[in-house]
């Protein structure tokens, strides 16, 4: 029988996850490599089924508080030169009409993670070092050097998720590069932006630069084609230096907030990638989010999946308490069919799908009626 949660990773699935696990009544121990939840990164995107499922945590009107509120966006040149303006919609967002919620990840996580209980326990500055499933309660060895049993074990530790390569065959064979780097930092609010986007692309490369919600920051995302290359994930002094060489040409505003990223604290570097599994779960291990399914963010969707996969994997352990095994399958059964929509409409030209198709897919990819507390 369940009763013991540890969860590896504070992002949006953990922290959800966390959350309808206590609210299941688990006890949950939530464990971050990070010393806290981290600031900074892009606006991310609540759609479709997702609505629901914050809705259900009681949430929504605090999303809806915490929208980006963007008005519009331009689209220039190379050189900094407008080439088109329109208040219909953003890159980032889509269309502005619709009632999706644009929100930024860290404003997200932040409004998750204080509706936790205390219940919850969680241990920040601290990693899983190793597994030893024996089948009935893992042994989970630290990083820290600690030692704990729990009844399951959540990985919800992003694309790159240690709780996969630590339990799971093939690693190689279910990470999908899509031979993409996305860069993300903050900078400060150099250019004065308040409620407006500025977007470029080229063949070889892009940016979309948009405000933070007070105004203060500019959150800068670049991406470029790897041509091959590979950088150490841990390496971020060459990180930046790749995203500087590969925005040297970049006149307009983008030198001087190329000088503010080698300063900038939060700072991200991703080579973009599918995760494509055969099953989610292995023994007493079973993954959420990106660590099992993620989309790339070509797809729109990655954090309505991973709310909802969340959602799903907790409503199913709770009815599935005495054994593991269905839990999983039934989670598998909802929720992989949804997720192989998202994969497979992935433009692999890195166009991406339209903003019609990611409202269809969000709004009509998945039931779940039966799992909805009601109304």
């Amino acid at each position: 029988m369940v009763r013991n949660v540890l969860i590896s990773g504070a992002g949006v699935a953990g922290l959800a996850a966390a959350y309808w696990l206590s609210r299941e009544g688990f006890r949950v121990t939530l464990v971050e490599r990070e010393p806290a939840l981290r600031r900074g990164g892009q606006a991310v995107d609540i759609r479709g089924k997702a609505l629901d499922v914050v809705a259900a945590m009681g949430l929504l009107g605090q999303a809806r508080s915490l929208r980006t509120r963007l008005k519009g966006m331009q689209v220039i040149d190379a050189e900094g030169r407008e080439l088109s303006r329109t208040t219909e919609r953003t890159f980032s967002a889509g269309r502005l009409d619709s009632d999706d919620i644009e929100i930024f990840r860290d404003d997200l996580c932040a409004m998750l993670a204080a509706v936790l209980g205390v219940d919850v326990e969680q241990i920040y500055d601290e990693s899983i070092a190793a597994i030893h499933d024996d089948g009935i309660a893992p042994e989970v060895t630290f990083a820290s050097g600690a030692v704990r049993r729990f009844d399951l074990v959540i990985g919800a530790d992003g694309i790159y998720s240690k709780t996969r390569r630590l339990v799971f065959a093939d690693e190689a064979a279910v990470v999908r590069p899509l031979d993409v780097v996305l860069a993300l930092f903050s900078t400060p609010n150099l250019l004065g932006q308040a409620d407006w986007e500025i977007a470029h692309r080229s063949e070889t490369a892009g940016f979309v630069i948009y405000p933070s919600r007070d105004k203060r920051e500019l959150r800068v995302g670049v991406g470029f084609g790897t041509d091959g290359k590979q950088i150490a994930r841990d390496d971020t002094a060459a990180q930046r230096e790749e995203v500087a060489s590969r925005c040297a040409s970049f006149g307009g505003d983008m030198p001087r907030l190329i000088r503010a990223m080698r300063e900038a604290r939060e700072f991200y570097y991703n080579e973009l990638a599918q995760i494509r599994m055969p099953a989610w779960s292995k023994g007493c291990v079973v993954l959420a989010g990106d660590a099992a399914h993620c989309a790339s963010p070509f797809s729109g969707q990655g954090t309505s999946l991973a709310l909802v996969g969340a959602f799903v994997l907790a409503r199913e352990l709770g009815r599935n308490r005495e054994d593991a095994d269905e839990a999983f399958t039934a989670y598998e059964a909802r929720m992989r069919p949804y997720v192989l929509m998202n994969q497979d409409m992935v433009d692999l030209t890195r166009q991406g799908p339209t903003p019609d198709e990611i409202m269809t897919r969000a709004k009509n990819g998945i039931d779940l009626d039966d799992l909805l507390p009601p109304p």
